[in-house]
């Protein structure tokens, strides 16, 4: 049974989570009325991943025998100044997102909750990837200077990009 301070705060990042994949939905939506379908595939990808991330979390939740408590998610942003901002607001959120899971950990921590520490390390790593994967993306649009032909052979590149359900490996 989880504590009532690790259940509030695990519901806390169901609905930031959650709140993440539609950003993310937002951004492709954005990318593909600006004519760039490998960048809206990769904002794609990266809204089935956080989907999963709730999920994950939302799942944990029942499996302890918690009630998940869903809350409304605040409207997110559906218009940026370019390429370069979208890469630059994705890395803030991944920051954001990072210090969201710090807390939650320090939260099992204080209340020695040892399964949800466990259960936690995986997201640790995570946010680890995500924020060195927009960042190198980020990079490389600065070096572009976000325009060109850079961005048509970045855009093509992203086309790639698939969805893994890298959670499910994970339980």
């Amino acid at each position: 049974m989880l504590k009532e301070k690790v259940l509030n705060a695990l519901n806390e990042q169901i609905n930031a989570e959650q709140y993440s994949s539609l950003l993310y939905l937002s951004m492709s939506a954005y990318f593909n009325d600006k004519g760039l379908p490998g960048f809206a595939n990769w904002m794609y990808v990266q809204y089935q991943e956080e989907l999963t991330h709730a999920n994950k979390f939302f799942n944990y939740v029942v499996e302890r025998g918690g009630k998940v408590e869903l809350k409304a998610i605040d409207q997110m942003p559906t218009t940026w100044e370019g390429v370069i901002d979208v890469f630059e607001k994705t890395l803030e959120h991944e920051q954001l997102v990072t210090s969201l899971i710090d807390k939650l950990v320090d939260v099992a921590v204080d209340e020695r909750d040892h399964a949800t520490q466990s259960f936690l390390r995986w997201f640790v790593d995570e946010q680890v990837e995500e924020e060195a994967n927009v960042t190198e993306i980020l990079d490389t649009l600065k070096l572009i200077n976000g325009q060109g032909n850079g961005i048509f052979m970045l855009d093509r590149e992203m086309r790639n990009r698939t969805f893994v359900d890298t959670t499910a490996a994970a339980q």
